[in-house]
This record gives C-alpha cells, structure tokens and sequence, in this order.
C-alpha cells in the first residue's frame, strides 16, 4: 500500500462516476474510499454498488468510511474514525484480507491500540490546514516521521495535502497520502494529469 488514497467528494452521481473514471483509469490510484455525508443512508447501497464495479475494473482496493455495516455488505474493506466502531470487530465482521485503517489523529497510542487489534494501515491528521475538517488540529509532519519509525503497517497522512506541499510529508514517511479536493475539485479532463503527479512524487520520494 503506497501512493495516492483517493477519497470520494460529494459531487453529483453522475459527476462522481466521471472523475472516478479518469482517475482509476490511470492505473495510479492506491485506494479509493467511499464517503458521501450528504447522501442519504438509503441511497448509499446503490452508489457502493457502482463505484465497487468501477473499482473492480480497475482493481483498485475499496473501502467504505465510517460504515461497518455497508462494507460487511459488500465484503468490502473499511476506515473507521475513533467514534466509528472497535477495528476487532471490523476484523470478525469483514473478509479475510481486506483493508481496515484506522484514524489516529496525532496519537501513538491510538495507533498502537489499532495495530494491535487488526489494523491494516493508520492515518494520521489533519497535516495541513482542510476545509473537509476544520474542527481537525494540525498533527504536523513529524507525527508522520515518529510513526514511521515506531510501526511497520503502512502510515497514511491525511488533511489539506496537495501535489505541492507533500514531498516532505511523504519524505517524513508517509506511505499513502489521503486527498480529496486536491483531485475530485478538477474538471474531469484535468484529473489524470494531476494523479500522474502525484505518482511521481511518490517515485521521486521513494
């Protein structure tokens, strides 16, 4: 698991489906997680059901945020905030296999705890300032650096990253890099030269 950790904006559908397209379609994505918080919970089913098809015809990994029950659904992977439900449960209720991350905001101990109950991978944030979480403090990017040193699932980083402000996040340590805007804000034809940056970034900061 390394490189750019799509996460779906709140855009029209049809819209969604577009830029998911463009961006899958480059064959640099790493995962892409599914979280809609402006659409209702019965509506949520049928678009899992979309982007998962397009998922599978670009194999790349699904998770769904925040949704234990959802993700069980699908036999899909899941990302769980600290108020979402215990990642054990994530790990006796999921596929064998599948994705679980955890958010750790800037503790070690919170990421120690996840490691320790199943976790695949941890994130870490807000690094930067986001309009996504403003109610997210800054963990900074020596958090990322102390992480990476401390445990050996792959470190996400996550809040207000971008193509220009993440080498020394990824230099720190950051396995995958957690966007939303930086990507899903763009016009659909701009979306794969943008994923393409972001792949060299991660090659050059190997």
């Amino acid at each position: 698991m390394r490189g750019l950790y799509l996460i779906t904006n709140d855009d029209p559908l049809n819209l969604l489906l577009e830029k998911l397209h463009a961006a899958l379609a480059t064959g640099q994505i790493a995962i892409l997680q599914y979280r809609r918080k402006k659409v209702n919970k019965t509506d949520q089913p049928a678009e899992v059901e979309q982007i998962k098809a397009l998922c599978n015809q670009y194999a790349v990994p699904f998770v769904i945020n925040d949704d234990l029950a959802l993700a069980q659904q699908y036999g899909l992977g899941v990302h769980l905030g600290q108020d979402d439900g215990e990642i054990a449960d994530a790990v006796a209720r999921l596929p064998q296999g599948v994705i679980i991350g955890r958010t750790c905001l800037n503790s070690m101990e919170l990421a120690k705890k996840a490691i320790s109950e199943g976790a695949t991978y941890v994130a870490f944030g807000a690094v930067y300032a986001t309009v996504t979480k403003p109610e997210a403090g800054n963990v900074g990017i020596e958090v990322i650096a102390q992480a990476k040193q401390k445990f050996a699932v792959p470190i996400c980083a996550i809040g207000g990253l971008t193509v220009e402000n993440s080498a020394p996040v990824i230099t720190a340590g950051a396995d995958l890099c957690a966007v939303i805007s930086d990507i899903l804000a763009l016009n659909v034809a701009d979306i794969p030269p943008r994923v393409h940056a972001w792949a060299q970034l991660f090659a050059k900061t190997a």
